[in-house]
């Protein structure tokens, strides 16, 4: 359930900071404080009112459905959970689903290292933001304890953190004594090594993964034992069935994840992994493979997964998986945009063409992508708050006086001999007025920016 601003000012000394010269929260009000702590965008530290009572009660309040679980230490960071609510239209998602790519130990050494680089350099810009990978995942391949610990000491120089997988304490053990210090995830206890695991969780102060296939009742039961060991950074993997059975890993991710946000079950209030390496085991067909993998990914994201493992590398597989991750993980109620005003493209003068958008940073990405290096131009970006040409359009961000106060605000007129504006196809309904209070020729472009450059060209080839 979400906490309100209510739900917090309760609990605030509310004072409004009157008698409190140290206060730090820098906000006018207790009200105002506890808006922000419920929009995340505040310290609950920042309030130096509160007494230890106050503070513990808050803490409990504020604490996220999920547990947040933090795997690496210093710049090998990264921070699992966190989430709130069922559904992303509530709230937001916070935390990105970590996605993390497998290498065996018993690879030769310079079949590791290429791994290695390719998982670390595996990279793409997308409406800019530039989409990497998380982790890296190291199997017990060899079932060796020995060559366990190489590899995991191969890996103290990799940039990303790691995730130790094996059943073996010995093998675990072994690792742990070479990157123990750089707090990676255990994978994973079950109910067979329980005590061996949880031992080194203690030891190391590391993370745990409980892994009990399609049993939640066990989940339940592990995890509970391991709570009263004191161990609370847990993360929950209920199988991942890549054929048939697919159904029933959707089954237990949705049911763990209700029952963390709407019963509250301390049992099952942590983040949930899931593993589409696995297809690997059935698919040996590369393309294929991929698909599968990639099409599992996206399945179990859209169902609460907060880490996936995987074993394919190729971009073509991961960059949808990259995608869909960066959509799901946006605030649905702040709309992505990037700054109003003018941008240039490629050597412009007095005669380069005049070109309009707005500043929806879908839009935006996707026009700079169609024209730069394609073409000199001049960029009216119009600020939309943040919507594309259709949908501004309707609700009346995208108007003539608008466009207008933009041609005068940016200063265009003192850079350009011409008096023509390119707007996008879709907005040809206000071309009309927008000629009438710019005093500009209003040209219609393309409804598509990537016919933008051969417009331009025609333009050029009649003048």
């Amino acid at each position: 359930m979400q906490v309100t601003a209510m739900d917090i000012y309760r609990l605030l000394p509310q004072t409004n900071c009157e008698d409190c010269e140290e206060a730090a929260c820098g906000e006018a009000s207790c009200m105002a404080f506890a808006t922000k702590l419920s929009e995340k965008e505040a310290q609950l530290e920042l309030c130096t009112e509160l007494s230890p009572e106050g503070l513990n009660k808050l803490e409990s309040l504020l604490a996220p459905a999920v547990r947040e679980i933090t795997i690496g230490t210093g710049d090998k960071t990264i921070t699992i959970g966190g989430d709130e609510v069922l559904y992303r239209y509530e709230l937001t998602y916070y935390n990105p689903t970590s996605l993390v790519i497998d290498i065996a130990d018993n690879l030769d050494d310079d079949e590791f290292t290429e791994r290695v680089k390719t998982i670390e350099e595996t990279e793409f810009e997308r409406i800019g933001e530039m989409l990497t990978l998380d982790a890296i995942a190291l199997r017990n391949a060899s079932g060796n304890s020995d060559k366990f610990a190489e590899a995991a000491s191969k890996l103290k120089k990799a940039k990303l953190p790691l995730v130790l997988c094996s059943f073996d304490p010995e093998a675990m053990k072994a690792a742990l004594e070479k990157v123990g210090d750089e707090r990676p995830l255990i994978y994973g206890v079950t109910e067979g090594n329980l005590e061996e695991m949880s031992a080194l969780a203690m030891e190391y102060s590391c993370p745990v993964t409980i892994f009990s296939p399609n049993d939640l009742e066990k989940m339940k039961q592990i995890s509970r034992t391991l709570r009263e060991r004191g161990i609370e950074d847990i993360v929950l993997d209920p199988g991942t069935y890549v054929e048939e059975g697919i159904g029933d890993s959707l089954d237990n991710f949705v049911m763990i994840r209700r029952l963390a946000v709407e019963e509250q079950d301390e049992d099952f209030r942590f983040p949930i992994l899931g593993i589409p390496a696995l297809t690997w085991l059935y698919e040996k067909d590369e393309i294929q493979g991929g698909i599968r993998e990639a099409t599992i990914a996206a399945t179990l994201m859209n169902k609460y997964a907060d880490m996936l493992i995987f074993h394919g590398t190729n971009i073509w597989e991961l960059i949808p998986v990259l995608t869909l991750r960066q959509g799901i993980y946006t605030d649905p109620r702040k709309p992505q945009a990037v700054d109003a005003g003018l941008y240039e493209f490629g050597e412009v003068d007095k005669d380069s063409p005049v070109l309009m958008t707005t500043n929806f940073a879908l839009t935006f990405y996707t026009v700079e992508g169609d024209i730069k290096g394609k073409t000199n131009a001049y960029l009216l970006v119009l600020d939309t708050e943040g919507r594309a040409v259709d949908v501004s359009l309707a609700g009346g961000q995208l108007n003539a006086e608008a466009v207008a106060d933009l041609i005068k605000e940016t200063g265009i007129e003192e850079k350009v001999d011409t008096r023509k504006l390119i707007i996008p196809g879709l907005a040809a309904p206000v071309s009309g007025e927008i000629e009438d209070e710019s005093g500009w020729e209003v040209l219609v472009g393309p409804r598509d920016s990537s016919a933008v450059p051969g417009f331009i060209d025609e333009l050029k080839e009649k003048a």
